[in-house]
């Protein structure tokens, strides 16, 4: 009997780990459809997205509902507690990035629904952010997947380069403003997307660190990137490092 409980739990929390991967896969598919929507201005792509944002939301309560169940039926084992206790925290970074996705979505259509949006310089720079915030999606889904902390803190310190893409981008665009006053309203709006899509890295980031306490068994969050990267490999830190 404790034999077959066991097998029950273990089955049911492989299936918690595949769902959290499938909510993650459409919420990346949502965030590079948003962005092709921002170009393109396809209706059919817009409401593709708003249409998963629902899933999404949907495989939330269900993963979440799961987990409750699975800890209050079993006594998990440490490590088994760790990874429903970390899907139960990266489940909300998930969902809020869906939320942006859907966000850019949103603004995607009232551009391309109002007079005089043209496909100016600052696209080109977002849709370059936008392929390497998917990209940390896909790496930390990768490093969950494969229990991998060095891959997850790869994305840990990727996120710099997203906060100065963000930086890069706000500058651009306000420069843009300035010398085409006309641009102004449809500058605000891409500076909603950039800053859209710096969350979503943020997201990516903090998913990240709960894969390497989920594997590690290690509170990386506020740690510093030098820290975090130590801690990922299972080496123990310096008493002097406050990077």
């Amino acid at each position: 009997m404790s034999e077959h409980t066991n097998k029950q739990f273990h089955s049911d929390l492989e299936t918690t780990r595949s769902l959290f991967l499938q909510m993650g896969g459409l919420v990346e598919s949502m965030v590079r459809d948003a962005m092709e929507a921002l170009v393109s201005g396809d209706p059919d792509l817009i409401d593709q997205v708003r249409e998963r944002e629902k899933e999404v939301n949907r495989l939330e309560v269900e993963i979440d509902e799961r987990i409750g169940l699975l800890i209050a039926r079993n006594q998990p084992t440490a490590g088994d507690l760790r990874l429903l206790l970390s899907v139960s925290k990266m489940l909300t970074d998930m969902e809020r990035s869906g939320d942006e996705a859907e966000k850019i979505a949103k603004i995607a259509r009232r551009l391309h629904e109002s007079n005089g949006y043209g496909h100016y310089e600052p696209v080109v720079e977002l849709r370059h952010m936008a392929s390497f915030v998917t990209a940390m999606i896909r790496d930390c889904l990768d490093a969950f997947a494969r229990m991998d902390p060095v891959h997850a803190a790869r994305v840990v310190r990727n996120d710099k380069e997203v906060d100065k893409e963000w930086k890069g981008s706000l500058r651009h665009i306000i420069t843009y403003m300035i010398e085409d006053p006309r641009t102004i309203s449809h500058s605000i709006d891409l500076i909603f997307i950039a800053r859209a899509l710096e969350r979503i890295g943020d997201h990516a980031k903090n998913m990240s660190e709960r894969v390497i306490y989920m594997v590690r068994g290690d509170d990386v969050r506020h740690r510093g990137i030098k820290n975090t990267e130590r801690l990922a490999r299972g080496e123990s830190l310096e008493d002097d490092e406050n990077s």
